[in-house]
């Protein structure tokens, strides 16, 4: 099971929780990986853990002032990046020419969406992953998993039915070990979430409890 801890712009130390995850990872059989504020990627990166660049741009080296450059975040240490979060969507053709900086440079791929006919969408366009997280429950502390249990399996069913190899990984309101448990049982092949271990006082204990039910 893949659990991706996206930090967005919590006022959290990146590299405490780094290190936690890479902790966790190393104990158990789930993959943690974890995406911060592109200014720290290599620190994240150093401490040994999976990191994922939170969006790169759908450019080539130029005159691209305020981009985040694949190459760039590769040089830092990523291995992968989220794509058209909910906060930070992109349009369909900015999408594709992300996903073509970031497998120019061997970056792994999630495209994130809102809903199953979205996600049928995001993986004809190629990703590694989709990640199906409907907008109105992120940050809640609700998860899909729960709130709606359907959009979960019509997005494993709808990226299936486009491509198999794409991975399918449920996001919005996932805190708990038992909705990481409820997601793989709706078919998803990993987690995204964020402020259930940003904004933990203790990071490591937040991830363990996440990846213990696994």
């Amino acid at each position: 099971m893949f659990v991706l801890v996206n930090l967005k712009a919590y006022p959290c130390d990146p590299e405490e929780v780094a290190a936690a995850a890479a902790t966790v990872a190393e104990e158990s059989d789930a993959t943690v990986a974890i995406a911060p504020q592109a200014a720290h990627l290599q620190q994240v990166a150093e401490t040994g853990v999976e990191t994922w660049a939170q969006h790169v741009s759908p450019v080539e080296h130029g005159s691209h002032t305020g981009s985040t450059l694949a190459e760039a975040t590769a040089d830092a240490g990523a291995t992968g990046t989220l794509l058209n979060h909910s906060e930070n969507r992109l349009k369909l053709a900015d999408i594709d020419a992300s996903l073509e900086a970031a497998e120019r440079t061997g970056l792994d791929t999630v495209v994130c969406a809102n809903n199953p006919e979205q996600i049928a969408a995001a993986a004809a366009l190629g990703p590694d992953a989709v990640a199906v997280e409907p907008p109105e429950l992120i940050g809640t502390g609700t998860p899909v998993s729960q709130a709606d249990p359907d959009i979960v399996r019509d997005a494993v069913d709808a990226a299936a039915a486009v491509d198999e190899s794409v991975d399918v990984y449920c996001g919005a309101g996932i805190s708990t070990g038992d909705d990481v448990v409820a997601a793989r049982e709706l078919g998803a092949d990993g987690v995204l979430l964020a402020s259930g271990v940003a904004k933990a006082d203790d990071p490591q204990a937040a991830l363990e409890d996440l990846v213990d039910p696994l």
